[in-house]
């Protein structure tokens, strides 16, 4: 049965899912599972590891300690991850947001709408920034479409 269910998220897993090193599991599981809405796929406990998903957003967590592999390649310092953010895609950011202000979670960034060229169109993202408890930054986004490039 196991071995199954490895073979059918391997199909549907992402070709990308970022690993985040965390100081303290609970919290972080607490916030990506309560605030920001993910799932667990599956998890090592005596690792303190989890696989969690969002729609079809993957990333893993797993504690930065004696129970981690770490690939550590230099110092970790608050906040983590320091010149990336990871922007995933959301049905319903309005919803998110109103999930993360009602747990007076603090955002990055308000909620705002930003189109970004892309040839001859512009595509459109109503989006809000979120830091998690290692200060990996998280933009959250719902996709509105494409318009062609202004000519003001």
């Amino acid at each position: 049965m196991a071995a199954h269910i490895f073979v059918i998220m391997r199909e549907t897993a992402p070709k990308l899912i970022p690993e985040l090193k965390v100081t303290d599991f609970k919290k972080s599981l607490g916030f990506y599972m309560d605030i920001a809405q993910f799932k667990i796929e599956y998890d090592r406990s005596e690792h303190e590891f989890a696989m969690l998903s969002r729609g079809g957003a993957w990333l893993m967590i797993e504690t930065l300690g004696d129970k981690s592999r770490a690939f550590k390649v230099g110092a970790f310092e608050h906040p983590f991850g320091r010149g990336i953010h990871l922007q995933i895609e959301v049905v319903d950011v309005r919803a998110l947001y109103e999930n993360f202000k009602n747990n007076n979670y603090p955002l990055f960034a308000e909620m705002e709408e930003k189109w970004y060229r892309k040839a001859s169109v512009e595509l459109g993202n109503r989006q809000f920034l979120v830091q998690d408890p290692d200060g990996y930054l998280l933009r959250f986004f719902q996709n509105l479409g494409e318009r062609p490039v202004s000519s003001a």
